[in-house]
């Protein structure tokens, strides 16, 4: 009987624990969904609606206003096509140059690796403000002042510290016995580190290049100094470029947000299976 009751509570607790922990997900996932909620339930709304007293925690008055006058009134359509450009550009050039960077500094031994490691890291950690103005100035030689292009020349400066720095653990933590197995098979390091090593470190170089993604999708400082021309505008400088006065236009400011998250949201949803599945596929010989 003893035996029993101390069974029967012992599944009371980890019922009652499951239970606390469905608890703390569901009031995790509201605190964190509900902005996203606010945002595209501010989009429909309309400005009388916005700046009433008493908040509304969906449109009263379902309206498309914003869209339209973000769609024919503005340069955003081709402020997000420029901002496309810049941000895959910049992803795939920092991922072709930071890998050899963070696999010879993972993998090989020679002088000067640790310093050459600090140095990115403290590359990565350099505020980007400092560089405002040298950076201008690189670009007024380069005859790349308010182009996008010019932004694909700068936006490295941070992309590629950041991609090396990360991706150095992930191969580091890839066991070694693979690649001396390939070797021996007669491949060169060249295949190895692109045949072997590159298939089993995806998942790390994929959600690294989603972030990088990210991080030159929404930038707006270094677009705002170096752009000046509405043909050359990023998005962030042209949502931006809304608000004025004392009353910002809430439902248009949503509105772009809405418009300027579907992107990386189609980019993450494409990329899911390959964070999730390649981490053994460099394993597998065919």
């Amino acid at each position: 009987m003893k035996r029993n009751n101390h069974g029967k509570k012992r599944k009371n607790k980890i019922r009652m624990s499951d239970v606390i922990g469905r608890i703390y997900i569901v009031i995790s996932l509201f605190i964190a969904l509900f902005p996203i909620y606010w945002m595209i339930n501010t989009s429909f709304k309309t400005e009388y609606e916005i700046y009433a007293k008493t908040p509304t925690l969906y449109p009263h008055k379902f309206s498309l206003d914003a869209y339209k006058y973000l769609l024919e009134n503005t340069n955003f359509i081709n402020s997000m096509k420029n901002s496309l450009i810049v941000a895959a550009v910049v992803s795939v050039f920092s991922i072709l140059i930071a890998y050899p960077v963070a696999y010879t500094l993972a993998r090989l031994k020679f002088k000067g690796r640790k310093m050459f490691s600090k140095a990115i890291l403290f590359m990565y950690l350099l505020p980007t403000s400092v560089l405002y103005i040298p950076l201008y100035m690189l670009l007024a030689k380069l005859r790349l002042t308010n182009t996008i292009w010019g932004l694909a020349v700068i936006y490295p400066t941070f992309t590629l510290p950041y991609i090396s720095w990360i991706l150095i653990p992930h191969i580091a933590d890839i066991s070694r016995e693979l690649e001396e197995a390939a070797e021996v098979d007669g491949c060169t390091k060249l295949q190895t580190m692109y045949r072997i090593v590159f298939p089993l470190a995806l998942p790390g170089i994929v959600s690294t290049t989603i972030f990088t993604f990210a991080m030159c999708w929404g930038e707006y400082l270094y677009a705002l100094v170096n752009l000046t021309s509405l043909d050359a505008q990023t998005f962030p400088v042209v949502i931006s470029g809304l608000i004025f006065g004392d009353m910002p236009p809430w439902n248009q400011l949503m509105a772009a947000a809405v418009l300027a998250g579907i992107p990386i949201i189609i980019i993450y949803t494409l990329a899911s299976g390959t964070l999730v599945g390649g981490r053994t596929a460099g394993g597998v010989k065919g």
